[in-house]
C-alpha cells in the first residue's frame, strides 16, 4: 500500500509465478540455475542484515536456499494498462459484489469495529471500505491465488532494482524484522510483487512503525485475524493521515458557480452550497473544502478525513471510491449527481453474466465470481477489441449488451 504505486493494488491480481511450491516449503527450496551475482549480493547482505539485529536463524530460515523471484522486474515494467473514467473508477471499486461482502464482514465483525470506533474514533465504513478494496476483506483465495512469496520479490528487488536498491533492502531487512520477533512466518508472509502484505497490504516498514497489537495475543498480526490489522489502520488514518476524531469524510453537495476555496461548512451553507440529499451538516464548525471532479457532475464537500484517506493512496479517485463506498456499505445511495456521460454500475449477477459468456467466448477472466480484477479487465479489453469497442477494459452496459448478442 504505502509503495509508489499503491495499486501495485493491483499488481496482486498478477498470477503467481513465483518459486513453484514455495508457498508450503521451508526453507525456500534452491533452484537448478541461480541468476548470476546474487549469491555474491546475499552474502554481503547477511552480514549487513545481522548487524541490525536480525538473528542467524531468522535469516537461515528465510534467506538460506532463496531464490530470487525475477518476475517482479516484469510486473514493474508491465502494470496492466486501463484508461478508466472517473465513474468508471468508482462502479469498479464502489462494486455490488464489494457492498455486499461489505455488509457480511461488519456483521461477522461488529464488536471490533464498534471497539475500534471507541478507541480511536474512526469510521467503520471507512475501514470497512479499505479492507475491501486492498484485500477483499481478507479473502483467503486473494492470498492464495493473486500474492507471492514477500521474501524472494525483495531479495530480488533488492540485489538487482538499482534505482531504490537501498529502499528495498531496507524493506527485505524490515521484513526479516516481522519474522524475528514472531510476528508471521516466511511462509505465511505473501504479497504484492513489491511486497505490500496482510489484510492492509501493507509494506514491512508500516507494519513495524505502525501495526499494534489489537488483540492482546503477544504479536501483531497482519494475517489471520483482521483485529491487530484494522486496529492499525486506524492507528495509520490519524497517525500518518491526521484524521480527525467523529468527523465524517465529507459530503455530495449543490454548489453555485463560482464557489470554490476552504470555510466551515457553516459557511458553505450561507455562500449557498446544500448537502445534495437536503440534509444538514451535522459538524456545522468543521471545515471542508469545495472539489468538483468534472464540470456538470457530482460536486463535494471534503474534511479532513478525506485526505486521511488519501495518505493511504495519493489519488484523488482512489480516496473517493474508498468513502464512498464506505457509505454504500452502511446503506446510502448512489450519488445523486451523476458523472457526465455515466452509466450505472452493473450488479452481482450481471458481473458474473458478463464473467461467464467472456469465458465460454475463449477470454479468461481468472474467474465467474462477480469481482473484477485484471483478469476480466484484461478479458473484456480483448473481446472489446474484437467487437469494435473503445478498448478500455470496462465491463459495464455496452460489454454486457454486446455479449448477449453472441458476438
Amino acid at each position: 500500500m504505502t509503495v509508489p504505486d499503491s495499486h501495485i493494488r493491483l499488481s496482486r491480481r498478477g498470477a503467481l509465478r513465483c518459486l513453484g511450491a514455495v508457498a508450503v516449503l521451508a526453507p525456500f527450496p534452491a533452484l537448478a540455475a541461480m541468476p548470476q551475482g546474487f549469491e555474491q549480493w546475499r552474502y554481503g547482505f547477511r552480514a549487513r542484515a545481522l548487524a541490525k539485529g536480525i538473528s542467524s536463524a531468522t535469516w537461515s530460515r528465510c534467506m538460506g536456499r532463496i531464490e530470487p523471484d525475477m518476475s517482479v522486474f516484469n510486473k514493474m515494467r508491465k502494470q496492466p494498462e486501463f484508461h478508466e473514467k472517473i465513474w468508471q473508477y468508482i462502479n469498479r471499486r464502489v462494486s455490488d459484489w464489494r457492498i455486499i461482502a461489505g455488509k457480511e464482514a461488519l456483521r461477522k465483525n461488529e464488536a471490533l469495529f464498534s471497539r475500534i470506533e471507541r478507541d480511536f474514533g474512526v469510521e467503520r465504513g471507512t475501514l470497512l471500505a479499505l479492507w475491501g478494496v486492498e484485500t477483499a476483506f481478507g479473502d483467503p483465495l486473494v492470498q492464495k491465488n493473486h500474492m507471492r512469496p514477500v521474501f524472494p520479490s525483495l531479495a530480488a528487488l533488492a540485489w538487482n532494482e538499482p534505482r531504490r536498491r537501498a529502499y528495498w533492502e531496507t524493506e527485505l531487512i524490515n521484513a526479516l524484522r516481522i519474522v524475528d520477533k514472531g510476528w508471521s512466518t516466511p511462509e505465511e508472509m505473501r504479497g504484492s510483487w513489491a511486497g505490500a502484505m496482510g489484510h492492509s497490504q501493507w509494506m514491512p516498514e508500516v507494519w513495524l512503525n505502525v501495526g499494534i497489537d489489537y488483540d492482546r495475543d503477544g504479536r501483531v498480526s497482519p494475517f489471520g485475524k483482521p483485529d491487530d490489522a484494522l486496529g492499525s489502520t486506524a492507528r495509520y488514518l490519524i497517525k500518518r493521515g491526521k484524521y480527525h476524531r467523529g468527523e465524517h469524510w465529507g459530503y455530495e453537495v449543490r454548489a453555485p458557480g463560482g464557489a470554490s476555496g476552504s470555510r466551515s461548512y457553516a459557511a458553505w451553507a450561507a455562500a449557498g452550497v446544500q448537502r445534495a440529499d437536503g440534509q444538514v451538516f451535522p459538524q456545522p464548525n468543521a471545515s471542508a473544502k469545495l472539489w468538483i471532479p468534472e464540470p456538470g457532475g457530482p460536486a463535494f464537500l471534503l474534511g479532513p478525513n478525506f485526505y486521511a484517506v488519501r495518505s493511504y493512496n495519493p489519488s484523488m479517485n482512489y480516496a473517493l471510491s474508498i468513502c464512498h463506498l464506505g457509505d454504500r456499505i452502511l446503506g446510502a445511495p448512489p450519488f445523486i449527481q451523476p458523472f457526465p456521460g455515466s452509466e450505472r454500475a452493473l450488479t452481482l449477477a450481471e458481473v458474473q453474466e458478463v464473467q461467464t459468456r467472456l469465458t465460454q467466448a475463449g477470454f479468461d477472466t481468472g474467474g465467474t465470481d462477480g469481482r473484477v480484477g485484471n483478469d476480466t479487465m484484461k478479458a473484456v479489453k480483448d473481446f472489446q477489441a474484437r467487437v469494435g469497442l473503445p478498448p478500455d477494459g470496462y465491463a459495464g452496459l455496452k460489454v454486457l449488451a454486446k455479449l448477449r448478442q453472441g458476438l
